[in-house]
């Protein structure tokens, strides 16, 4: 009786937590659509968004902001569950999506692409390839030097993933040196910004998101397992190697296409997962999907944030919101809850 009254508590906090991320995340998107160079009220972002009212209010919402939101949508999204399936994978609630290196090999792409443009095809379209191929070719270089007569510790996959990411990061800061006046670009795509997209990016990046999110969630279970420990989940009939593999190609897929349109958004995958621990503790099959709901909605939120207090300053990179609002409140969360529920 007492295991099945607190299943039940444990089904109707992560029924309840589903609800108010839900809520929560339909509440900042609806502030974000309003979010304009005119006043819309709640009632005005609704009607246009099923095209009645203003016209000038459709085109804001649909064209314009639109677009933006859906974008960060995904992107907080995949950020959330590569940071908690990274955080599975590696035992550690301080493992991030960009712990092996990710973001460092995508700057050095984008940077590359903006430092050595190709005449024939413009800036938009090399500057995401080049970011997406590089931070999937760091993914596998991390991976292929961190074999050691066939086993891939996960010490090592870290130590390998620090080096090789101080590597990209020296030469994006060789490359923004040598960059002239295209400093600026390279500069402002690491702090991260949604304001460049259009619906035809989001139709590239949704569908690659959702679909390694969808392979992440499927391994809530062996995920499980694996922090148990290697030789746990082997008992339990768990291919561990296969596995891990999978993972560390579907997150990086994931990380690869959130950051290849708007750059490097940080402390999302990092924090989200990490409060979701502590109040639901360590089950993945409930933490997967609700930090791919509690990643949107942090990343909109900041999104709206840096439009609507920061209207002075233009268009703030919503990469500078997001690390500092994360980076204080993760040292927060470190000081207050020294021994999180699930990690040992």
């Amino acid at each position: 009786m007492k295991s099945t009254g607190s299943v039940g508590r444990k089904r109707a906090k992560v029924l309840a937590a589903t609800v108010c991320l839900t809520g929560l995340l339909a509440l900042f998107v609806m502030l974000d659509l309003a979010q304009a160079f005119i006043n819309l009220s709640f009632q005005d972002a609704l009607f246009a968004l099923f095209g009645y009212g203003n016209e000038t209010h459709i085109i804001i919402v649909q064209k314009i902001n639109g677009p933006r939101v859906i974008m960060g949508c995904a992107v907080g999204a995949g950020l959330g569950i590569s940071g908690a399936v990274m955080q599975a994978i590696f035992r550690n609630p301080m493992a991030s999506p960009y712990i092996l290196g990710l973001s460092s090999g995508a700057a050095f792409g984008a940077a590359l692409a903006m430092s050595f443009p190709i005449s024939v095809i413009p800036l938009f379209v090399t500057v995401p390839v080049f970011a997406f191929i590089f931070c999937m070719v760091t993914m596998f270089l991390v991976y292929s030097i961190s074999r050691v007569g066939g086993r891939v510790p996960t010490e090592t996959l870290i130590l390998c993933g620090i080096a090789v990411g101080s590597l990209f990061s020296a030469l994006v800061s060789l490359l923004t040196y040598l960059a002239g006046d295209r400093m600026m670009g390279i500069v402002f795509w690491t702090m991260g910004d949604l304001s460049q997209n259009g619906w035809q990016n989001s139709m590239i990046v949704v569908p690659l998101i959702l679909a390694g999110s969808l392979i992440m969630v499927a391994r809530g279970r062996e995920l499980n397992a694996m922090m148990l420990g290697d030789a746990h989940a082997k008992d339990l009939g768990v291919d561990v190697k296969k596995v891990r593999l999978e993972m560390l190609i579907s997150s990086s897929l994931v990380t690869a296409a959130a950051v290849a349109f708007v750059g490097v958004i940080g402390f999302v995958g990092l924090v989200v997962p990490h409060i979701l621990r502590i109040i639901l503790g360590p089950d993945n099959r409930a933490i997967l999907p609700l930090s791919m709901l509690g990643g949107a909605a942090f990343v909109i939120l900041c999104d709206y944030l840096s439009r609507a207090l920061f209207a002075d300053l233009g268009i703030l990179p919503i990469g500078i919101l997001t690390s500092l609002i994360g980076a204080p409140y993760f040292i927060y969360l470190l000081r207050r809850r020294r021994h999180e529920v699930g990690w040992n």
